[in-house]
């Protein structure tokens, strides 16, 4: 299969894979955090790193019928949204070429930090209970 070759993002405003941490997009590349999927909101970004693309196919939603891929993260293999190819409906055009991220399937800048901070309030407090 060959050698996997990963983007490290540079700063820190670096969405995240929220299985293994790949990183996937920057913060700076948002251009809509008002979409939604089947497990809620979803973020359109003009550009996405990290990923591999599955089977072109047509797929109907709310705005109409798009051709879309699904993208997957490299590192782990887990799907974290989908690929826009061709948008059917002009006003609809916008979209060809772009990403989008399921949030739940990534961790943005914020919530990273927050776990950080949790897993280190747990660590400490488990200390004081011995």
């Amino acid at each position: 299969m060959g050698r996997l070759f990963l983007i490290t993002l540079e700063g820190r405003s670096i969405f995240k894979c929220k299985h293994c941490q790949t990183h996937l997009a920057m913060l700076e590349d948002i251009m809509s955090k008002s979409f939604h999927c089947r497990h809620g909101k979803a973020f359109l970004f003009d550009k996405v790193v990290n990923i591999t693309e599955g089977e072109e196919e047509e797929r109907m939603m709310i705005t109409g019928m798009h051709t879309v891929v699904d993208i997957f993260c490299v590192g782990c293999g887990s799907i974290v949204g989908w690929k826009y190819l061709y948008a059917h409906e002009k006003p609809q055009k916008y979209k060809e070429g772009k990403f989008i991220l399921e949030r739940f399937k990534i961790l943005d800048p914020d919530e990273r930090n927050d776990m950080i901070n949790q897993e280190a309030h747990a660590v400490g407090s488990d200390a004081d209970d011995a």
